[in-house]
């Protein structure tokens, strides 16, 4: 989802991480029955009282961050264990506290300083333990105030995915809900989804695999600046309901509006809105008081009750890098999608969270779910695996270094990345946030860096050799697209602009992906299909027919990308922009050189040329307005807030009436070939020039027309 400039693509590329990233994303019909707020939904949540200061931990500054103490009640220390430089802990050897804060802190110090955030916060937990906790840098720009991680609350995004799925597993374990039914089973009938022509219904386990075959929409619609635009779940569903492109169970597509649909379906079978049943039934039972999905918008009717004020005041702010300096962005208000990503919570809640989550579903006699479901969240829902990083009942499998896994899930609004992983095998969990969109890679490697320094060592891929990729460009050479966009409308052309990979097979046996997740070496891998970057335990599965690979699978399970013609890419399209507007400049050219007194044309001639010269200017217009809104939409807010954007609808409504007028132009053709007498008529170099004209403008009408570029209306 995006542009065509590199900062914008930059900004999308944080949200492709879940909500897209959101968008992801980060990309519509719900019910007309509204919810009505019980009693308890009417006023912010018991169980949130502002913290008192009497209470609140003691704090010193140091540096650039602030650090608390413990605030939760946590067991005995971990004893540290000795290790000597380079030796790896075994499995069942406990991470030493002070080596782990050592390590960690150099690595989240140099990331906030050549990635350019303000603020981030991090929390590992073992066995039971909080082994480390610690904020660094800022929350809040005036008056400063540093990030506090049992008091600062980090915006989660796409985490809150697993609350949902946490809710819908246990409506599975209720027996209100079977996993093979289809959701219109448990939806209200003004949000059913209609099959749309497509053979296989989608099922509830579809909506937690992201099979579901929806497109994937965000623009102007997935974040909200203005709180007044903060719409009702079911409205939201109703309104925004996005195409089905390809049947259920195809292969995965990240969705919010999937992720969404499930937290529908809790609310139609308890009756409780989405906010009060994860209180009552999730962070409530677990005394997660500082993690919450409402947001603070002003009490509305409809809507269920804002965050908790005294929460509200500890929401870290989210920041942007202008090149000098850190600017506040407003907040991002998720609460129309909320299942999807309206979450926000401490440190020190999300430490909590994750240590239920290694316990099985239970937490200091509090249980949350069962044995059966806590297999589920580490069992893939699709086999084989289409990505690297399979969907276990919609938590995300991690591969992890030393061929650990984890599962958890990674989130990102537009300011905020943050990423939430367990590991069961080591009783492990790390969750890392920033509160600036440039983290990504941060929160990304932050647990992979922790195994890999404690417990892999250096990743060795074994690799079947490089040379048998040695002069394999014909099978994986070519320009790919993601199926995580949007299907039609000026949302189309955007994101096919911006959901393009490059793949080319280097001298040396590489397979070398450039995407916008930037570019990456791959190896051929022991397994079929499959290849391996080197001396990283990432890995990248491609589809074949014949000799000839015609998709691949983003390793974190997220989209596919499939191979496209050269006329369907961005090379084709700026190919034919720039044709038309050298031809429409040299139109404009022989206005001037072709006047001369004993110049002729046919009245058909002359209409031509009006109707063509008009098709270029408007061209040249359409052309030069969407240059102008890509150049000016270099803060990603913009592109999501500020859509449709009036510089891009003018372009579209500019290039539909050059596409009219190109049509005219084309019918009367062959009366300008026919013509009258030659020194009535246009020369023929001048009917070839007009008719490749022609064909330019029409070619170039065509490829905008397939990408969605001639609806004005739908943006």
């Amino acid at each position: 989802m995006t542009v065509v400039t590199r900062p914008i693509l930059a900004g999308f590329l944080a949200l492709a991480a879940a909500m897209g990233p959101i968008h992801a994303s980060a990309q519509p019909y719900g019910s007309n029955r509204a919810i009505v707020p019980l009693a308890s939904d009417l006023a912010p949540p018991a169980a949130e009282p502002a913290p008192s200061p009497s209470k609140a931990p003691p704090k010193r500054y140091s540096g650039n961050y602030w650090r608390a103490k413990p605030a939760l009640p946590v067991a005995a220390p971990i004893q540290p264990v000795a290790i000597r430089p380079g030796a790896l802990l075994t499995p069942d050897q406990a991470l030493p506290p002070l080596a782990l804060q050592s390590f960690v802190d150099g690595y989240i110090r140099r990331s906030l300083e050549t990635d350019h955030i303000a603020g981030a916060v991090v929390i590992v937990v073992q066995n039971g333990q909080v082994v480390m906790k610690k904020g660094y840098g800022l929350s809040q720009a005036s008056p400063a105030r540093g990030v506090d991680p049992d008091q600062t609350l980090f915006r989660l995004a796409s985490i809150s995915k697993t609350l949902t799925w946490i809710a819908l597993m246990q409506q599975v374990e209720a027996g209100k809900v079977r996993l093979d039914a289809p959701i219109n089973t448990y939806l209200p009938e003004a949000l059913q989804i209609p099959d749309n022509g497509f053979a296989r219904p989608i099922r509830v386990r579809d909506l937690m695999a992201h099979t579901t075959g929806f497109e994937d929409r965000a623009l102007g619609q997935l974040f909200e600046q203005d709180p007044s635009r903060v719409r009702a779940l079911a409205t939201y569903l109703r309104q925004e309901r996005p195409k089905r492109v390809r049947d259920a169970g195809t292969f995965p597509t990240y969705s919010n509006y999937g992720a969404a649909l499930a937290g529908e379906i809790v609310v139609h079978v308890t009756g409780q809105t989405f906010e009060q049943y994860v209180e009552r039934q999730i962070t409530g039972k677990l005394g997660l008081n500082h993690l919450t999905l409402r947001e603070p918008y002003p009490q509305t009717d409809g809507l269920p009750a804002p965050m908790n004020p005294a929460l509200a005041r500890q929401v870290s702010q989210g920041f942007v890098w202008t090149g000098g300096r850190f600017e506040t962005r407003p907040f991002e208000y998720v609460s129309q999608v909320g299942p999807a990503g309206s979450g926000s919570a401490t440190a020190a809640d999300m430490g909590r969270y994750m240590q239920m989550i290694l316990n099985g579903g239970s937490l200091d006699g509090a249980a949350i779910y069962g044995p059966a479901t806590a297999k589920a969240f580490q069992t893939p829902l699709i086999r084989p695996a289409y990505g690297q990083n399979s969907w276990n009942h919609g938590f995300i499998d991690y591969a992890l270094p030393g061929g650990f896994h984890g599962q958890g899930h990674a989130g990102a609004t537009l300011m905020f990345m943050s990423n939430m992983v367990t590991v069961p095998q080591l009783g492990l969990g790390v969750f890392v946030a920033t509160n600036t969109g440039t983290g990504e890679d941060l929160v990304m490697a932050l647990p992979g860096q922790i195994i890999g320094q404690f417990y892999a060592g250096p990743v060795r891929t074994q690799l079947s050799g490089s040379d048998q990729l040695v002069g394999k460009g014909h099978v994986y050479d070519g320009t790919y697209r993601s199926t995580r966009r949007a299907y039609s409308g000026l949302e189309k052309l955007v994101e096919t602009i911006t959901g393009e990979s490059k793949v080319t097979v280097s001298p040396d046996g590489q397979v070398i992906i450039q995407s916008r997740n930037g570019q990456k070496a791959y190896w051929l891998s022991q397994k079929p299909d499959w290849l391996s970057r080197l001396n990283d335990p990432e890995q990248v599965r491609f589809d074949r027919v014949g000799d000839r690979a015609v998709r691949f699978y983003d390793p974190r399970g997220t989209d596919a990308s499939e191979r496209i013609s050269f006329w369907q890419s961005n090379a084709g399209l700026a190919l034919m922009a720039g044709l038309t507007v050298l031809a429409a400049l040299f139109l404009f050219i022989g206005q001037f050189t072709s006047r001369r007194p004993d110049y002729r044309q046919t009245r058909s001639q002359r209409q031509a040329h009006w109707l063509q010269a008009s098709a270029g200017g408007l061209w040249i217009a359409a052309i030069c307005l969407f240059g102008a809104w890509a150049v000016s939409a270099s803060d990603v807010t913009r592109i999501f807030f500020d859509w449709p954007n009036l510089k891009v609808t003018l372009a579209s409504s500019c290039a539909l009436l050059a596409a009219l007028f190109t049509l005219a132009t084309l019918g009367l053709s062959p009366a300008v070939w026919s013509g009258g007498r030659r020194q009535d008529s246009w020369s023929t170099g001048r009917k070839l020039r007009f008719t490749a004209t022609v064909l330019i403008f029409a070619t170039f009408a065509i490829l905008l027309a397939l990408r969605g570029g001639l609806e004005p209306w739908s943006a």
